[in-house]
């Protein structure tokens, strides 16, 4: 695929180098496909491919976000993360360049290396609920600040946040009543379980992970905070992408709660909701019928 003229003109190749330190090769940049923040592409250096994301220089707090979650994750070791390599300003906008990395074909054992692994992250604990500052879930403003307490947390920065957000976007009614007794009744969800600050990916859909040549999973486009661990593996089961001995492998190196399942359609919510603020369309239906099933579940 033929790359526009800012990935290839010697602004960007210019600024890329003065930040990597690197000759940039005057070679055509190659498109990558994925990603809502901006443009993605490899370009030639002389040490070698690099993964370098466009955009506006309005979003330039979004890649300095992912850059930040990368590093935050790479950090632990327990799962292979594209590095952060340099983060720059050109004259009509923003790039991030990342480690190249070239991807094979999935397997059951990868699927399993990445149960293992993700559990691992998940060990890596703070002291409270949040993140050092806040970041975004796709293209949407996620706030991150402390809290003590998860279900403090859970109802003003993430569902509550969501559903303020939809009301906004004009999405009132029924889901901003149902929406609110929920969120009056998050305690209950949690009478006999008290999770601990864990640091997550954030985003841990099927399309924000892959396998290595030589085998190894890898994770990418975090939301990282920390939080319930349980809230990464409900989103995995969300949009599907994860074979069954990803699950095995993880409740091998760490069993989840018994009522896991019920907190499920809770956490998955809140990336409904998300959906429902960024695209419309059928996801407000889902969202009710997702609150209609949670109040059930409690008897309301």
């Amino acid at each position: 695929m033929t790359a526009p003229a800012s990935a290839d003109g010697p602004a960007l190749r210019a600024a890329l180098a003065a930040a990597l330190g690197v000759a940039v090769l005057d070679e055509p940049a190659r498109a990558v496909h994925g990603g809502c923040i901006g443009d993605s592409y490899r370009l030639a250096t002389a040490t070698g491919p690099v993964f370098v994301k466009l955009a506006s220089a309005g979003r330039r707090p979004m890649l300095e976000a992912e850059a930040r979650g990368l590093a935050e994750l790479a950090a632990v070791g327990a799962l292979r993360v594209p590095a952060p390599l340099a983060l720059g300003d050109t004259v009509d906008g923003c790039f991030l360049a990342l480690e190249w990395l070239d991807f094979g074909a999935g397997s059951p054992a990868a699927d399993a290396r990445l149960g293992e692994g993700l559990a691992a992250l998940h060990r890596c604990a703070a002291p409270q609920f949040g993140f050092a500052a806040d970041n975004f879930i796709g293209s949407s403003r996620q706030p991150n600040g402390w809290a003590d307490d998860w279900v403090v947390f859970l109802r003003e920065r993430r569902l509550g946040f969501q559903l303020e957000l939809a009301a906004c976007n004009g999405h009132g009614g029924r889901l901003q009543d149902r929406g609110q007794r929920l969120l009056a009744e998050l305690e209950v969800f949690f009478a006999t379980y008290r999770p601990t600050p864990a640091l997550l990916h954030g985003d841990l859909w099927g399309g924000n992970w892959g396998t290595d040549t030589i085998g190894q999973p890898v994770i990418f486009d975090p939301a990282v905070y920390y939080g319930d661990r349980e809230a990464d593996i409900a989103m995995t089961r969300l949009f599907g992408g994860f074979g069954p001995g990803f699950y095995a492998a993880y409740v091998s190196a760490w069993p989840l709660d018994a009522a896991a399942g019920t907190r499920r359609e809770l956490y998955n919510l809140y990336h409904v909701l998300n959906h429902l603020n960024l695209f419309g369309g059928g996801y407000r239906t889902q969202a009710e019928a997702m609150i209609d099933q949670l109040l059930a579940a409690i008897g309301q």
